[in-house]
């Protein structure tokens, strides 16, 4: 992988990552921008314990642009963008419309492919790794930032997630905070390991891998499976047999094995909704996607896995978050997680 770093025309730092070792990647960005003046203000909810995050700057940011003027594309006459290059592999630069900046974080975005129509689950398994070596070179970066004390890697697809870009891209947070969601797996995890020994997330997966009615895929460094109290229709982790703490210490093995069965997931999820016998005009499936990752502190007992689910719960239906869910995060799933499995084993039959 070559890494190239320039800068774009407000300063914000942009990284080709290529497979070339050869690849130039000079061009200047040449639109007149101004710099990026954001002041996103971080408040405890001193009910919850859980940090807020206030950014209302965000309101004016691109919101659903014409293909013709996609920020995502790479630059062409006549037309910049935030890639000043006119083709591209893997690219990723500051947002310019972040959540968190300065000693509140940062806030990245991360283009998979120049193509504008494509999608993940397109990609080759070579660009697939491709983005794990970027997904990897940024969480041991920003890792390393003062004040950082989580980076969390995701990718939001489709309009039912409230995607604003439709581009195929995912995006890098650096938190000054852990997370609610990772503070509670890393309790779960302290009290599991006082009550049993073990490690939780050792435990969630050897209970998986014994129970085939709930796993989707498996492979000699990885499992994919449904859990056994889903929140969502169709939610699948995917974890290394190793328990490593998060994306720098997977070793090429697990690297090498990890696209083939990424890839076997997105398409497994987009044919739930598109395969045969679907509805006429049935779109991709929506998703997200999420690592979560130790955090830099106290997080010891979590292991690096991925979480990628979604609202969708029919071809024709959504999985809307109501009062249970919304006012009291208390999940109501519609779908059995065997269910669940069951059909996705069966997606690419």
């Amino acid at each position: 992988m070559k890494k190239s770093i320039t800068k774009l025309a407000d300063g914000r730092e942009l990284i080709y990552y290529d497979s070339a070792a050869d690849a130039v990647r000079n061009a200047p960005d040449l639109r007149p921008l101004d710099p990026v003046r954001s002041s996103p203000e971080l408040r405890r909810d001193e009910a919850t314990g859980d940090w807020i995050t206030i950014a209302s700057h965000r309101q004016g940011r691109t919101h659903l642009p014409p293909a013709d003027a996609c920020p995502l594309c790479p630059t062409r006459p006549g037309r910049p963008s935030e890639i000043p290059d006119a083709d591209y592999e893997v690219v990723v630069f500051e947002n310019r419309f972040p959540s968190l900046s300065g000693a509140a974080g940062r806030c990245e975005v991360v283009c998979f492919t120049p193509e504008h129509d494509g999608g993940f689950a397109g990609l080759t398994p070579g660009r697939a790794r491709l983005v794990l070596d970027a997904w990897t070179d940024r969480t041991a970066e920003l890792g390393a930032l003062p004040g950082v004390e989580q980076v969390y890697c995701f990718e939001n697809r489709g309009a039912e997630i409230g995607v604003t870009l439709s581009h195929p891209h995912g995006q890098v947070y650096a938190f000054p905070f852990v997370t609610p969601r990772t503070a509670k797996m890393t309790a779960a995890a302290a009290a599991h390991r006082a009550a049993t020994g073990g490690n939780l997330f050792e435990d969630l997966l050897a209970a998986a891998r014994n129970a085939p009615e709930r796993i989707v895929a498996a492979g000699e460094h990885w499992t994919a499976f449904v859990p056994y109290a889903a929140r969502w229709p169709y939610e699948v982790h995917l974890y290394p047999h190793r328990r490593v703490p998060d994306l720098t210490r997977l070793n090429e093995a697990e690297r090498a094995e990890f696209p083939h069965l990424y890839l076997d997931l997105l398409r497994r999820f987009d044919r739930l909704f598109t395969g045969p016998g679907a509805a006429a005009g049935a779109r991709p499936t929506p998703y997200i996607s999420a690592w979560h990752q130790a955090p830099r502190h106290g997080g010891g007992e979590l292991a690096l896995h991925l979480e990628l689910f979604t609202v969708r719960r029919a071809a024709d239906k959504l999985k809307v978050l109501a009062g249970a869910e919304s006012g009291a995060e208390a999940f109501i799933n519609d779908i059995s997680p065997e269910t669940a499995a069951a059909r996705l084993r069966e997606a690419l039959a």
